[in-house]
């Protein structure tokens, strides 16, 4: 029986480490990519440390081409504002839908059920309308309020705050705090593996956006990321030494923020109130 467990495990972790070389030798190689020459890149060896190393393709984008700078302005500002906002209000509105009595409760919560089944593409145009008569078109509050709560995320958090012990939040109101010091001072900061899964995906989707930045955005100096390296893939349509560069500058943020926010959304949390 054990050997059987044994045989198991390794032909699980065979076909785990398989996927993961699959997965990663294209990533290494576009890393790699991006220190090579374009001689080096079109020779078709498939060498992954570069024979002849250069900066000259980060130099090329972050130097000579003047807009690809501001591209990835745009992109992390309205991403992490947008992020911090999610943060925010999805936690205050889950909380209030968890804890709090108030009329049309019940209501609201089966509306915001209502939304998630409701495609995003059905309202690209009414939003568009919408930002167009409050001539927020080619702006950054034009990405940044229509994305700032997500009833998907409003519905997680409610879920994670109905399990959340009312002990602690009473010892809180004995301590002399009241409902709000409460949320932020003991609630919330309890909350961090939720508020870490949250901040991934609502980053995640708000720098690969490019549908939401192609409707709003009109003049290159206020396209995003996706956009920028759309309209730059075009004009390096050979240089693949340049689309390198630049798709490694728009892959490493998000592998640096699922890397800083892994350890509390892989943590579970025990809810002891010995602090």
């Amino acid at each position: 029986m054990k050997k059987k467990i044994g045989l198991g495990k390794g032909f699980l972790y065979a076909i785990l480490v398989t996927y993961a070389i699959v997965t990663m030798v294209p990533f290494l190689w576009a890393i790699s990519s991006s220190f090579k020459t374009l001689e080096e890149i079109v020779s078709g060896s498939m060498n992954f440390i570069p024979k002849n190393f250069t900066l000259d393709n980060y130099i090329e984008i972050f130097v000579r081409q003047d807009l690809f700078p501001r591209w990835l302005f745009n992109s992390a500002f309205i991403a992490i504002t947008a992020t911090a906002l999610n943060l925010l209000f999805n936690s205050m509105a889950g909380y209030a839908l968890a804890r709090l009595t108030f009329p049309g409760k019940k209501s609201l919560f089966i509306l915001i059920l209502a939304i998630l089944m409701i495609p995003a593409q059905v309202t690209m145009i009414p939003n568009y309308l919408i930002l167009k008569e409050l001539g927020w078109l080619n702006s950054y509050q034009g990405m940044i309020v229509p994305s700032m709560i997500n009833a998907t995320f409003i519905f997680m958090m409610r879920q994670f705050f109905i399990n959340f012990p009312k002990e602690l939040e009473e010892a809180a109101e004995i301590d002399g705090l009241s409902r709000i010091g409460t949320f932020f001072k003991v609630v919330l900061p309890l909350a961090r593996p939720a508020l870490a899964a949250q901040a991934i995906f609502v980053f995640m989707g708000l720098w690969n956006d490019f549908m939401r930045p192609l409707i709003i955005m009109s003049s290159p100096e206020m396209f995003t990321l996706p956009l920028g390296l759309n309209s730059f893939k075009g004009q390096f349509i050979s240089y693949w030494n340049y689309i390198m560069a630049a798709s490694m500058v728009f892959t490493m943020p998000v592998l640096i923020i699922y890397a800083f926010f892994n350890r509390y959304f892989t943590k579970g949390i025990t809810f002891s109130g010995g602090k």
